[in-house]
C-alpha cells in the first residue's frame, strides 16, 4: 500500500511560503484526494514519475500535456545540453530562432509569421492584443479556456482582481453553437475584434464549425484566432487547423511544442503579424536558446518518427478500452469520457446518493494506489506502451467493478479514505 508521509509533511511547510503549494493551479492539491495523494515529484523518465515518498506512477498527466515525447527524452536532453555549452540566453536575437520559425512555418498553415514567449498565456494575449490593433475594436468573443491574464480570467468565476472595466470586453460563445457566436455580433455590433476559440477540446467539430466561425468573424469585420496550446503537436504537426482543413487568421502554440521545456509561439498571416512591429510584445526570455534548441528537436523528432500516430492509435486503445468497461460494470450514467485519443476527459456524475466529487475522488484514491498518477484525464505520450495501456485498462476494470459494488451497497463513503478532491475551478 502507497503511502504519503512525505508529502504530506511538506505540504504543510511548502504552503507557508508558496500560495497553495504549486506554481501551477491544475498541479496543485486542489486536484487530489486529500492526506492520500503524492503532492511533489522528485524526478521522471519516460512515462514514469516518482514521488518523495519513493512511489512509482505510470504518468496520464504529463505537466498538464506539455511531455509528449516522454521525460528524459534522449534527442531533445540532447539538444538541450548541447546548447547549454554555447549560451542559455544572449543579448543578440539568436538564430535558433529564425529555424524554430521557419519548422512552424513548414507545418501550421496560418504560420507566415511567428513571436515565441514563454506560456500559452502569452501567444494568447498577444492575438489578442494584435487584433485590438488590426481592427481598432476593443470587445472579444471567446470559447474555451485561454490562460490567466485579465482579458480572458476575468470572464471566469476566478475573476478576482480584475477590473470590471475589463470584465465587460470579453464574452462567451459555446461550441458547436455558431448561432450563440453571431448573437455576440448582434448584440455588440462593430464591437468585437477577435474570435478566439479551442478548435477542439472535450467534443469534436460538427457540421463545419470551425470554417463557420471563421467566416462570420471575418463577415463582422474580426479576426479569427485558434488557441492551439493543446491541440498543436498533439492532433497534427500543424495542429488542429491541419487536422481538419480550416486556417485562422492568428493562432497560439505551446505546451507540446518542446516536450516540456518553457516556450510558446503566438503564429499568423503575415498582413496580421506584420502589427507586432508597432504593438509591444516583448520578453527578455522570448528568445532564451534551451527552450528553443528543444522545440527544434522535438518538431524534428516528430517529423522522424510516428509520434502522432501512436497518441492517436494508443489513446484510441485506452479510450474504447475504458468505454467498453464502463458499459460492462453498467456505470453509463456514471462515468462518462469525452475528446480525442491524444487528450481524453473522464466526467463523473452522482449515483445512488453519491456526488460526482466523492465518485471521482474513491476512482482517483484507487488509481494512486495501483501506481497510476490520475485525475481524471488521459494526458498521451509517445513515452506510453501497450504494455502500459494494458495495465490501466486492467486497472479500470478492478476499479469500476469494485465502485459499482460499493454504489449497488451504498458504502461507497465509507471506503473514501482521504478527503475529497476540491470542487476545482471548470473553465470549459
Amino acid at each position: 500500500m502507497k503511502k504519503f508521509t512525505n508529502s504530506n509533511q511538506l505540504f504543510k511547510q511548502v504552503k507557508e511560503v508558496i500560495p497553495y503549494a504549486s506554481q501551477t493551479f491544475s498541479k496543485s492539491f486542489y486536484q487530489y484526494i486529500k492526506g492520500e495523494a503524492p503532492l511533489f515529484a522528485t524526478e521522471a523518465k519516460g512515462a514514469y514519475i516518482y514521488d518523495v515518498d519513493g512511489n512509482r506512477y505510470i504518468d496520464m498527466i504529463n505537466g498538464l500535456l506539455p511531455v509528449v515525447l516522454g521525460y528524459q527524452y534522449k534527442a531533445v536532453d540532447d539538444a538541450i545540453k548541447a546548447q547549454l555549452k554555447k549560451g542559455i540566453i544572449f543579448s543578440l536575437p539568436s538564430l535558433l530562432e529564425y529555424e524554430l520559425a521557419k519548422l512552424l512555418k513548414k507545418h501550421i498553415p496560418s504560420a507566415e509569421m511567428s513571436r515565441f514567449g514563454k506560456n500559452g498565456s502569452d501567444a494568447t494575449s498577444g492575438a489578442i492584443r494584435v487584433a485590438r490593433a488590426v481592427t481598432g475594436r476593443d470587445y472579444i468573443a471567446v470559447c474555451g479556456y485561454h490562460g490567466w491574464h485579465d482579458w480572458y480570467i476575468g470572464s471566469t468565476t476566478r475573476n478576482l482582481g480584475v477590473p470590471e472595466s475589463t470584465r465587460k470586453m470579453t464574452y462567451k460563445f459555446e461550441y458547436n453553437n455558431i448561432q450563440s457566436l453571431e448573437a455576440l455580433f448582434k448584440k455588440y455590433p462593430k464591437k468585437i475584434a477577435a474570435v478566439i476559440l479551442e478548435p477542439e477540446n472535450y467534443e469534436p467539430p460538427k457540421d463545419n464549425f470551425l470554417k463557420k466561425v471563421v467566416d462570420v468573424a471575418h463577415k463582422n469585420g474580426a479576426l479569427a484566432v485558434f488557441d492551439e496550446v493543446i491541440t498543436g503537436f498533439r492532433w497534427d504537426l500543424g495542429g488542429a487547423q491541419k487536422y481538419y482543413g480550416v486556417t485562422p487568421d492568428l493562432s497560439s502554440f505551446g505546451k507540446s511544442m518542446a516536450n516540456g521545456m518553457p516556450i510558446s509561439a503566438l503564429v499568423g498571416k503575415r498582413k496580421y503579424m506584420e502589427k507586432v512591429n508597432d504593438i509591444f510584445y516583448s520578453f527578455t526570455a522570448g528568445g532564451e536558446a534551451l527552450s528553443l534548441a528543444a522545440a527544434i528537436a522535438t518538431i524534428k523528432e516528430m517529423e522522424k518518427k510516428p509520434v502522432i500516430k501512436k497518441l492517436w492509435t494508443l489513446g484510441g486503445l485506452l479510450k474504447n478500452g475504458v468505454k467498453n468497461l464502463v458499459k460492462t460494470h453498467n456505470l453509463e450514467d456514471v462515468i462518462g469520457m469525452k475528446g480525442q485519443a491524444p487528450w481524453q476527459i473522464f466526467s463523473f456524475h452522482e449515483a445512488n446518493g453519491f456526488s460526482d466529487l466523492e465518485i471521482k475522488t474513491y476512482v482517483q484514491q484507487e488509481m494512486l494506489q495501483a501506481g497510476v498518477l490520475w485525475y481524471g484525464s488521459h494526458n498521451m505520450s509517445y513515452a506510453h506502451s501497450p504494455n502500459d495501456v494494458k495495465f490501466l485498462i486492467k486497472t479500470y476494470d478492478k476499479v469500476f467493478g469494485n465502485l459499482r459494488n460499493l454504489l449497488d451497497q451504498k458504502t461507497l463513503r465509507k471506503n473514501i479514505k482521504g478527503g475529497l478532491i476540491t470542487n476545482i475551478f471548470k473553465v470549459r
